[in-house]
């Protein structure tokens, strides 16, 4: 088994190499698609919902890999060259004040207009009601995901490390949200 596990690890770096863009896209999509599935089960959905995992996981593929792909490559060009705590303060910090929101907004338009098929003005009203506070948790915790992200992975490493956080980050949501319902069904 073990054999099996690194030979399909040097396959992945094989094509890591090769074809970086499409290795990470491909990666992105897989892991937002098993934490689909997995929160899907956690919220109690006894039929897996098929539509919704393969929009999730389109999104992965399309967006989230490429942004991915190219905000570390950006990050490597803007600080190139620099190194040490103060350098990567400064990339956590620019990140956190232009990817993380513009992220966050992105992904609540694209869940509420594609993957729910709401009209535009009630995805707009749940921004507008939810934002502030999800940006507010995202600043909490990927600031520290950002910093292990620049401080120890190597660039060809960063979006398949942010990837794997972010697919346990949404089954964490997840069970919060469950657990908030469930409190609430109690209650009343």
């Amino acid at each position: 088994m073990s054999e099996l596990v690194a030979e399909s690890w040097r396959r992945y770096l094989r094509q890591l190499k090769l074809h970086p863009l499409r290795t990470k896209a491909i990666t992105s999509g897989v892991l937002a698609g098993c934490s689909d599935a997995v929160a899907q089960k956690i919220s109690g959905i006894k039929k897996l919902q098929l539509r919704r995992l393969l929009l999730i996981m389109l999104y992965g593929f399309a967006y989230a890999g490429p942004f991915g792909h190219f905000l570390h490559k950006l990050m490597d060009h803007i600080f190139k060259g620099k190194k040490g705590n103060s350098t990567i303060a400064k990339k956590v910090l620019l990140e956190q004040l232009t990817a993380s929101p513009w992220n966050n907004i992105f992904f609540m338009i694209y869940y509420g207009l594609v993957v729910e098929g709401r009209p535009w003005f009630l995805v707009r009203n749940k921004i507008t009601n939810d934002y502030p506070t999800i940006q507010l948790t995202a600043w909490r915790f990927w600031p520290i995901v950002s910093w292990i992200n620049y401080q120890y992975m190597p660039l060809q490493f960063r979006v398949l490390f942010h990837s794997f956080v972010a697919s346990c980050w949404a089954v964490f949501l997840n069970l919060k949200a469950r657990s908030a319902a469930t409190i609430a069904i109690k209650a009343n």
